[in-house]
């Protein structure tokens, strides 16, 4: 129902409550993003080290990628009640927990990309002069971007799903929204609510696909020339390069 009633009558959609409740929806929304936002780049700057001591050797390996796992398992309530005594009730409880949630999806894809470049082109790297940092930087980082992009976007999207548990708290954005309409059953809030949220998920996916897309020009198949093989080159042969002049790796799907 559209009309005025549907909130008497307490309807799933109700197009009076998207607009008297719009500034509440806004505010729930620029909240859950901002909370993801700076979670998943927290997430990113963490995983980053602990995914390059990770590749030092099964030595590191183990103990980074076991942490890492069982961090991922503790219940979110668990997670936030051994946090309360250090961050409070407070924005950073959330994030904290969101930044441990993160780091098995991404320090496992960071990880597998880095192992992944091809040997070759490491070697074609080095016989030019690339130093360790530059190596890493310049050519290793750019061929693993696929795998990285790859964990990127499944990390942002669990991460808007469970920024809502920050309701605990809250601090949940979107998700205080439906803590709030649970007691009453509040239809319309209940389902704007969690449509925002999957909206959430849905445009950030799309917006990190693009953005891989972007960054990784040779890993897409030459559509001019009509060759499906990975890694193709073009017409005359060649293959397309990769960043800084290296031979491109076999193509990574990521999702």
């Amino acid at each position: 129902m559209a009309g005025g009633n549907c909130l008497a009558t307490n309807d799933w959609i109700c197009g009076e409550y998207l607009r008297s409740r719009s500034q509440e929806l806004t505010d729930a929304t620029v909240q859950h993003i901002g909370i993801t936002v700076v979670s998943v780049l927290i997430g990113l700057a963490v995983a980053f080290p602990l995914a390059l001591l990770a590749r030092r050797g099964r030595g590191f390996a183990g103990p980074v990628l076991g942490l890492t796992t069982i961090l991922y398992t503790v219940p979110s309530l668990a997670m936030f009640s051994l946090l309360l005594p250090l961050f409070g009730l407070s924005a950073a409880l959330v994030v904290t927990g969101l930044v441990l949630y993160s780091l098995t999806i991404l320090v496992r894809n960071i990880l597998a990309g880095l192992e992944a470049v091809p040997e070759e082109a490491k070697e074609a790297a080095r016989g030019m002069g690339y130093g360790p940092g530059r190596l890493l930087w310049e050519v290793e980082l750019p061929l693993a971007l696929p795998a990285l992009m790859a964990g990127l976007r499944t990390a942002t999207v669990s991460t808007v799903a469970l920024t809502t548990v920050g309701s605990l708290v809250g601090k949940g954005g979107l998700g205080n929204l439906i803590e709030d309409a649970l007691p009453s059953f509040f239809k319309a809030q209940v389902l704007a609510a969690s449509v925002l949220c999957v909206l959430l998920a849905v445009a950030a996916d799309l917006l990190l696909l693009g953005l891989q897309r972007l960054l990784t020009p040779w890993t897409r198949i030459p559509a001019a020339t009509g060759d499906t093989r990975t890694g193709a080159g073009d017409a005359s042969g060649e293959h397309p390069g990769g960043p800084a002049g290296i031979p491109a790796p076999a193509k990574v799907e990521a999702g």
